[in-house]
Order: C-alpha cells, then structure tokens, then sequence
C-alpha cells in the first residue's frame, strides 16, 4: 500500500490491480470498474488522503455510495470507496448520514423514531448520489426533493479540506449540492430534516387495454389530490420472470389512513380495466424495493430512450408515450407524479430544474437482439427525442448514459453559469469529473 505513496491512510485500504481482492473491490452494484487504483476509506481523513493523492497524480475521482451509477464503468482514475462510512445518527427531528450509506437502511433507523425523508424507490441506492442529482421519491408531493431536505453536509474539497457547509456557511456550496451533482467535492457526511411519518398506505392497481383513457384518469386525479399522495405507473415487458410484465399503478400515502387513500384512489378504481390488487397500512422502510446487483456474466442490454420532466401531462404526451411502448415489445413506459411540494420551491433556491413540471416520465426500448436492430435503433430515439422535446429537463439520475452533452439537457444556462462558478471556486482542477460534469468556470 505505502507504494500507493498513501500513507495518510488512518484506517482505510487500498486495493490495486493484481490484489487478492481486486475482482470484488471493482465491482459495483450496477457493473465492473476499470479503475486504476481503488481506496476503501474508512475515516474522513482516509477520503482526504485519497483526494490529495488523486489531485498529486493527476487522477480523476469516481466516488462510490450505493454502487447504482453508470460512472463506475468509466474506466481508470481513483475509485473513492466510501462503503465504510455509514454511520447513521438521529438528532431530535435531524439525520445524519454517513456518504456511505444506502436509504434503506437510513428508513429502518428513521422508522424506530417515527420519522422518514423521502428517498427514492430502492434501499440499496446510495444516499449521496440520489441526493445530489436531486431525489424524486414517494414523498415527493408532500416533501419535496431528497435534496430539499438536505439542510446541511461535510465535504471534503479537491484541496482535501473539510467542510461544514449549511445555509449560513459556504451557502453557494450548499446550493450546488442540492441538485448539482458530485462536482463539488467529497460529502462525507449528510444532514437532513425529517418528518412525523409511523407508516403509509401503500396501494397497488392492476391495469389493462388502452393505457391512453388511464394516464389521463391518472393526470385528472392527481391534478387536485391530497399531497399526501404520489402515483408511479410502470408497464414492463416480459424479460424477467421474477418481475411480473403488465402495467400497474403504484401509489404511497403518508399515514395510516386507508380510507383517505382509498378515497383518493377512487376515480382510478372506477375506470374500466384497473383493478385493486392490494392496498393496506405498511411501514416505510418495507415498500423500498430490493433491486439484485448486476451479473457480470448477463449484462443488462442497451436502452434507447430516455426521460423527461413534463410540465403537463398533455394528451399528445399521453399518446406518444403510450404509442412508444405498443411499438416496442421489449420496452419500458414509467411516470410519477410531481407537483405538490416539489413545485412550492422556488427554481433559483436548488440547482435542481424544471420546478414546474408536474410529471416525470421515462420510456426506452431494451436492445434486445432481435427486436432492436441498426435499422430501426434510430427510428425509435428519434421517435423518444421526439417526447422529450415536450418536457422542460432531462433527470440525471435517471439516465445510464455518460455522454457529457446530457449536462446540457439538465440544467438551463443560467443554472450552468453559476454551477461552474461554483466549480470554479471548489473543484478548478475539475478532480471530480466522473459525474454528470459542470466544468469549472
């Protein structure tokens, strides 16, 4: 290891290619790395150490939480492990998480105190990189962003400094990080407010035929509902048998009370074709799915699509979206509904775009020999760009996609200008690139 020329390590190792464990060290949950080096820091000084050995050997820093980003396949450059760093602490209606650690696990220690944060759909996702590209979760009507209940962080910076940043100290560093990816320096430590949650009602609708008459009962539902409520709507193909193909309606309410949520839910139930399949009180921490990590020797196929922020869930979004999952047989269609709390913050107070959107959605084409072809690949993104151009954002935490031009599609101009400058001030070398990347001013 002191080869490495890391010996500020205080508690952390460093694993190289040709080490015992380096097959298990590079691999991740969505992948296998190529990194040069990877350290598994286990203390705050570990990751300063790791910083400034990167910035001394001009390396870039790919920095890993729950392991669910496509960025871990970019190969070389230092692979910051912060695995071990997962401490979760809770402090009146406070949480502090450790860069480490996944949502499930902060939604069981929450749940012992009658509390929640919204946070995404999957325990296992990391907590840093969900919240710094923004968090669109099941509390997102009621509760915002998880970055919206971010208040405050500990980072350590390209130069290996550490700091406490909230909204009186470095608040441009705290802006940035609420939306603006991992550009900015290492988060080591995350701090959120929570709220009273003891459990939620958690509904699930089967749904055939037309998709077109449900999305538009859905949209007119949700257009006035309680915030209390947030609906997914999902149609999967047939490719995995341990995940039933079809359309479903999700939905989430904060509490447990069943009629309510059963009341919201109604003009949904009346319609022809969509059935309840099951709708009872659970606790939080148990709709969080379970997603398995990849299997290196069945890797997932390609995606042709993408997403989008909607502003209004149109007829003519409505109808393209369902067209495109009718054409392709081995695709995807996915919505959640916005609004609500997500669209009460004002657009310059977070990095995070589009606040007026009112609907997420998410469509691509798995490409599957076969059914996905060079003849008509082209077809079918030109028939998504197509729907994209309707929405307002690109999310990137919904994209698998590396390509730097998506930073573009993400954030406005304005929203880029002072994101690099806020680079500029914290990360000028542009260390921490392997992300959705603002270069430095």
């Amino acid at each position: 290891m002191t080869d490495l020329s890391l010996t500020d390590l205080a508690a952390g190792t460093v694993v190289k290619p040709g080490d015992d464990d380096w097959d298990a060290a590079r691999a991740f949950h969505s992948g296998v790395g190529e990194p040069t080096i990877i350290v598994r820091a286990s203390t705050v000084d570990d990751v300063r150490a790791a910083v400034r050995y990167a910035s001394s050997e001009r390396l870039d820093v790919m920095v890993r939480g729950g392991g669910h980003s496509a960025w871990g396949a970019v190969p070389g450059g230092v692979t910051l492990d912060l695995d071990a760093l997962d401490d979760i602490r809770v402090e009146g209606d406070l949480v502090h998480a450790g860069g480490g650690a996944t949502w499930g696990a902060v939604a069981a220690v929450l749940a012992e105190h009658g509390l929640g944060v919204s946070s995404g759909d999957t325990a296992s996702v990391g907590v840093g990189g969900l919240t710094l590209g923004g968090g669109i979760g099941w509390m997102v009507r009621a509760w915002g962003l998880a970055a919206d209940q971010l208040v405050g962080a500990q980072v350590v910076t390209a130069r290996g400094e550490v700091l406490e940043v909230d909204t009186e100290s470095h608040p441009d560093l705290l802006w940035a990080l609420r939306g603006g990816g991992g550009n900015f320096g290492v988060v080591t430590r995350f701090d959120f407010r929570a709220h009273p949650l003891t459990a939620v009602v958690f509904a699930t609708l089967g749904v055939s035929g037309d998709a077109r008459p449900v999305l538009r009962a859905l949209r007119e539902t949700m257009r006035d509902a309680p915030r209390e409520l947030t609906v997914t709507y999902m149609d999967v193909p047939a490719m995995d048998p341990n995940a039933p193909a079809g359309a479903t309606i999700t939905a989430c309410w904060i509490g447990d009370d069943e009629d309510a949520a059963r009341a919201a839910l109604a003009p949904l139930l009346a319609l022809e074709g969509v059935s309840e399949t099951e709708l009872g009180v659970r606790s939080y921490p148990d709709i969080l799915m379970d997603m398995p990590a990849a299997d290196p020797d069945q890797p997932m196929p390609g995606f042709v699509g993408g997403n989008t922020l909607l502003e209004e869930l149109t007829d003519d979004a409505v109808d393209r979206l369902a067209s495109f999952r009718e054409a392709n047989q081995a695709s995807v269609l996915f919505l959640r509904s916005l609004g609500g709390a997500f669209g009460d913050v004002p657009q310059g107070d977070t990095a995070f775009p589009a606040r007026h959107a009112t609907w997420f959605a998410m469509a691509g084409a798995f490409d599957v020999p076969g059914l996905v072809h060079d003849g008509n690949r082209p077809l079918i993104q030109a028939e998504w760009d197509a729907i994209e151009a309707l929405g307002a954002a690109l999310y990137g935490n919904f994209t698998v996609s590396t390509d730097p031009a998506l930073v573009s599609r993400m954030y406005s101009p304005e929203t880029i200008a002072r994101l690099a400058e806020v680079k500029r001030r914290w990360d000028p070398q542009n260390l921490f690139c392997r992300n959705h990347n603002v270069r430095p001013a």
